[in-house]
């Protein structure tokens, strides 16, 4: 099936945003907790969280701002400066999926979605009690992307809580031992399973592919 760009832009809108959503892969998922300057708490499942660097370590997420539609992450962001990114396991992918309803702003996904608020570290941000990797943010910088209205979110990881067996002497992740799970477009859930660890890349290392079977 090939489509051009004049022919996504007459299909019908769903199918569009479902093609458009999807064709990136299976991306991470992710609950953004929050809380406004007033003490209401927010949570969120965003799959746009990406690896900026590692010393310091930096995390960038993509989300629209404020503007008609309110954004209650992304003002509590602002107001606060801190937020947390807390992985989602599978079993509690479907309560992690519907904080994506529009709650009223004094209206907590937590309380909502049957997910317990954790306050750590004396960190000002809320956790995700049941996720098993928990990553407190400080905000750094906004990147604006005029293109599409959307802004690029750039924080400094402060704190990462991860489940002891799942990290090993080298400081290596396994995800699947955690029974993670990644997001394809707006509402379909993969479970991740560990294919192989390879040496880091070296020509030194590089194997004869030409003798490989295929």
């Amino acid at each position: 099936m090939h489509y051009s760009k004049e022919e996504l832009q007459n299909l019908d809108k769903v199918k569009r945003l479902n093609i458009i959503n999807s064709v990136s892969g299976v991306k991470p998922a992710n609950l953004i907790g929050t809380i406004s300057s007033d003490g209401a708490t927010n949570l969120a499942i965003f799959s746009s969280v990406v690896h900026l660097g590692s010393n310091p370590g930096l995390l960038g997420m993509i989300l629209r701002p404020a503007q008609d539609v309110r954004r209650h992450t992304y003002e509590n962001i602002m107001e606060t400066g801190y937020y947390t990114i807390n992985h989602v396991q599978r079993s509690f992918a479907e309560n992690a999926h519907f904080t994506s309803v529009k709650f009223e702003k004094d209206e907590s996904e937590f309380e909502k979605c049957g997910l317990t608020e954790a306050f750590l570290f004396d960190f000002p941000a809320p956790f995700v009690a049941e996720s098993q990797v928990k990553i407190g943010l400080k905000f750094l910088e906004e990147i604006s992307i005029p293109v599409n209205g959307t802004s690029m979110l750039i924080g400094e990881i402060l704190h990462i809580e991860i489940f002891d067996n799942a990290i090993n002497d080298l400081g290596y992740i396994d995800l699947s031992l955690m029974d993670h799970v990644g997001v394809s477009g707006l509402n379909t859930y993969y479970s991740l399973s560990k294919v192989d660890s390879f040496p880091y890349a070296r020509r030194s290392n590089l194997p004869d592919f030409t003798k490989k079977d295929r």
